[in-house]
């Protein structure tokens, strides 16, 4: 473990496969960074639904909490994690069965039955969110449809980080910038769509408090210790959504910038002072999410990652052990591809077999089908790089501005093939890195809330002065435009 002085922060960063507890010593002019604990997420597959361990994430996060104060005393922690899913609490304050994964296909078919209650046009003037099956206002619909007693049990909604931050200091709350991503905020209002709820015969009695990132919420009270342990840390409603963490700690320099949160998914988007909530912006499926200080996250959700984590999974099932270096590699070796496919078409969302579902896309579009594991990962990333190029163009219809840089931060910052492929594609600079901006962000957000730094501004300098980035150039653009033409004339898109 690295000796970290200075004001020490703890980021618990809770993702697809794992989670993080990643302590930041904030030194006055620089931020260290140092992972203290890591332990998996391995959702659960009962016959009921597919379903997140969230006691086993409970219980790594408070194992990751014990080893940051073993090495020192903290002065605050976070948490972050993913959008949309929740915990539901009764009257006592009890969780009401196992949160379901995102990708549980009990939603499936559900947008089109909700249409007929709420139109989808009327749902994004009101809310500013990109439609998709996973979002919480669907997840709800679907609970009350299955009839089940859960719902008209439930006395409190918690989403994921809330969760685990209510059972860490007994407060109940809703993080801004995650309540956003539900669809069930009113961006203009601020507050919950009550009246949309009703209209879904949904409880609005079960949606809390809503709280700006960066309240302290509480000191640290770990159910079951007798003594002080860790009672002097300020448990702070951080960016509790992962994404709205990871653009604090991008170093963006003014309008021309546009960022990529790379992951289990691709979160692709530009920073604005209010929500973008036209006709074109609903026609562009954009998403207007909140974000720190006043800011809101104009973006798209984009399938990142989780592309090539199903293809790894797929070789696996079939005897191929690779890891993910060795994919990137053979992606390297395979050269350009010959076939793209959608990244967001829901047949990818979860599917049996990512490799079968990947040769079924080029198939059914008359391309070349890949047979190389090298040449399914091509296809994937430059997929990927022409989505991001569809992304910033429209983006750029949507706030007249020219984008001329971007970010790219998060676990793809280290992919530098995927890098370089949407710079080339995207005709436009990359500058990956921090990788760990998930985290940093976090741990930025605790600074700001405890006075150690005054201002978004003042932490993105103080990530460029404190963690090494890497740029990428466009290359030549003939191919590309051949492949983006082609792309882009794809019905589907």
């Amino acid at each position: 473990m690295a000796e970290l002085g200075g004001r020490r922060a703890l980021a618990i960063d809770l993702g697809a496969e794992s989670g993080r507890a990643v302590v930041g010593a904030f030194k006055g002019d620089r931020l260290a960074i140092d992972e203290v604990h890591r332990f998996a997420n391995r959702p659960v597959r009962l016959a009921s639904a597919l379903h997140w361990d969230i006691l086993a994430l409970y219980a790594g996060v408070v194992e990751g909490i014990d080893a940051a104060l073993a090495a020192g005393s903290l002065a605050s922690l976070g948490i972050d994690g993913w959008g949309v899913d929740f915990g539901l609490l009764d009257e006592a304050g009890e969780l009401l069965g196992i949160p379901v994964h995102y990708r549980d296909p009990r939603t499936d078919g559900l947008m089109e039955a909700v249409d007929a209650l709420v139109p989808r046009a009327e749902l994004y003037r009101r809310t500013g969110i990109q439609a998709m099956q996973m979002n919480t206002l669907y997840q709800l619909v679907a609970l009350r449809r299955s009839r089940q007693a859960i719902l008209p049990s439930a006395r409190h909604l918690l989403l994921v980080p809330d969760l685990i931050t209510y059972w860490l200091t007994g407060v109940r709350g809703a993080e801004w910038t995650n309540a956003t991503t539900t669809g069930c905020i009113d961006a203009t209002m601020r507050a919950w769509a009550t009246d949309l709820l009703e209209r879904l015969d949904l409880p609005v009695r079960i949606f809390p408090e809503i709280v700006e990132a960066g309240t302290v919420v509480g000191p640290l009270r770990i159910p079951g210790r007798d003594d002080d342990h860790g009672s002097a840390v300020a448990v702070v409603a951080s960016a509790s959504h992962d994404t709205a963490s990871a653009v604090v700690a991008v170093p963006l320099e003014g309008f021309g910038d546009a960022y990529v949160s790379s992951g289990t998914w691709s979160l692709v988007g530009v920073e604005v002072p209010t929500p973008v909530i036209t006709a074109e912006a609903e026609a562009l499926n954009v998403t207007n999410e909140g974000g720190v200080g006043g800011t809101y996250r104009l973006l798209r959700n984009v399938m990142g990652l989780w592309l090539v984590q199903g293809l790894r999974e797929s070789l696996v099932r079939h005897g191929f052990a690779y890891t993910y270096d060795e994919l990137v590699q053979a992606a390297e070796r395979a050269g350009p591809a010959r076939a793209w496919i959608d990244p967001d078409d829901p047949a990818l969302l979860h599917p049996a077999d990512m490799a079968e579902a990947v040769r079924a896309a080029c198939w059914t579009s008359g391309q070349p089908v890949p047979s190389e594991p090298g040449e399914f990962v091509r296809v994937v990333l430059e997929s990927l790089a022409l989505r991001y190029r569809w992304v910033i163009e429209g983006l750029e219809r949507l706030t007249r501005r020219r984008i001329r840089t971007l970010h790219v931060v998060g676990g793809g910052a280290r992919n530098a093939l995927l890098c370089q492929l949407a710079a080339d594609a995207t005709g436009r600079t990359v500058i990956a890195g921090p990788a760990e901006a998930t985290a940093i962000g976090n741990i930025l957000v605790q600074l700001l809330a405890t006075g150690s730094i005054g201002s978004i501004s003042e932490a993105r300098e103080l990530v460029s002065r404190s963690f090494a980035r890497r740029r990428f150039e466009p290359g030549e653009g003939g191919s590309w435009a051949d492949a983006y033409a082609h792309f882009a004339a794809t019905p589907r898109w």
